[in-house]
């Protein structure tokens, strides 16, 4: 089989055993990461997210047993919190990583309050990490799964990085030594996402693989190395169907556009952010939330359908009334964390 998951599914059709494990998430969104540890059998009981908007989409979808309206900041200081929420498996969250994007303004937003769609309320993005990890140090769940942009490990950002490794080892985890650069194209998504994810197994339970570790590091190795066969561009691409053609006004970008081995590229930098063409033999670039996605060999602009195959997620879900481009941009692709939670179960929580 070339790929383990199927990126083209149904949530009407997904059969989710349900046997692996409990998982609370957290900066939600729409719940992309929720829907990968669901094909990967796990029980996502709950979610967390400060955006009204994508609490109503994850309730369309998810139907969770718990939701949590509010910023992280003061979730975490919660001491009314289920007792299913103290035993769980896996304690997910995306924190916001505008802050560490190559696209955004990196180090002048650090340490800025800023108000942005996520939420009604100013934050301080590059500070929501480490709530995230005072709240993992209240929950103490077997695994810590924290995702990211790979931004984090450049420049300056390396620094903070530091620091998160120091919280999470005060706070009684083990990590391996640095984080996991991994790219969705290499694990059955038809996009080149990299993200950077942080994976800590709490302290107390690295007995159990005793025979695993070295000397260099005291939590077990965890293999994520995937090397799954790439999906195309032109084997998510919709035939014969009704779309919308690149305005005239966006010309002169596509014209100063160049092919350079990638499926999606610039040069360009415009009002509503990148602009990119897609090439049917090569395998889709990163989605984001608002930059301009045209087929090269034709000036027309993606679809929906094609967004969510890019994507990975269900064919039938329920985005409300919100941009799929935009939601999808904001999500880990559920295909790549179907992967990753897979492998942490087949390799540490069976054997705890």
């Amino acid at each position: 089989m070339e790929h383990r998951f199927n990126y083209q599914w149904t949530l009407a059709d997904a059969k989710f055993t349900k046997d692996k494990g409990k998982v609370f998430s957290c900066f939600a969104c729409g719940g992309g990461s929720t829907m990968g540890y669901k094909l990967a059998g796990f029980d996502v009981v709950g979610h967390n997210d400060i955006d009204k908007r994508m609490t109503e989409v994850y309730r369309a979808n998810h139907n969770p047993k718990y939701t949590f309206l509010e910023s992280i900041t003061t979730f975490a200081k919660r001491k009314d919190l289920p007792k299913e929420l103290y035993n769980l498996d896996i304690l997910d969250g995306s924190p916001p990583c505008s802050s560490f994007s190559m696209a955004g303004n990196r180090e002048k937003d650090w340490g800025k309050e800023k108000k942005f769609k996520e939420g009604q309320t100013e934050q301080v993005l590059d500070t929501l990490f480490f709530d995230f990890i005072d709240l993992a140090k209240e929950l103490q769940p077997k695994v810590i799964v924290a995702e990211n942009v790979s931004g984090m490990l450049m420049g300056k950002a390396k620094e903070y990085v530091k620091k998160i490794y120091t919280e999470f080892k005060k706070s009684g985890y083990d990590l391996k030594i640095k984080p996991y650069l991994l790219d969705a194209s290499n694990m059955g998504v038809p996009q080149k996402r990299k993200r950077v994810f942080f994976i800590a197994l709490r302290k107390d339970l690295s007995h159990n693989f005793n025979e695993y570790i070295d000397m260099f590091q005291t939590a077990p190795k965890l293999n994520l190395k995937f090397t799954e066969k790439n999906i195309y561009f032109k084997d998510v691409q919709d035939i014969n169907i009704n779309r919308a053609k690149l305005p005239k006004s966006d010309f002169k970008h596509w014209d100063n556009s160049n092919k350079n081995g990638r499926s999606f590229e610039t040069k360009n930098k415009t009002k509503f952010g990148f602009f990119y063409k897609a090439l049917g033999n090569l395998v889709c670039s990163t989605i984001d939330t608002s930059s301009r996605y045209a087929i090269e060999e034709s000036k027309h602009l993606l679809s929906d359908s094609e967004f969510i195959k890019v994507g990975s997620f269900p064919l039938d879900y329920n985005f409300i009334k919100n941009n799929p481009q935009y939601l999808i941009g904001m999500s880990v692709p559920p295909i790549m964390i179907a992967q990753i939670s897979t492998e942490i179960y087949n390799q540490w929580l069976k054997h705890i």
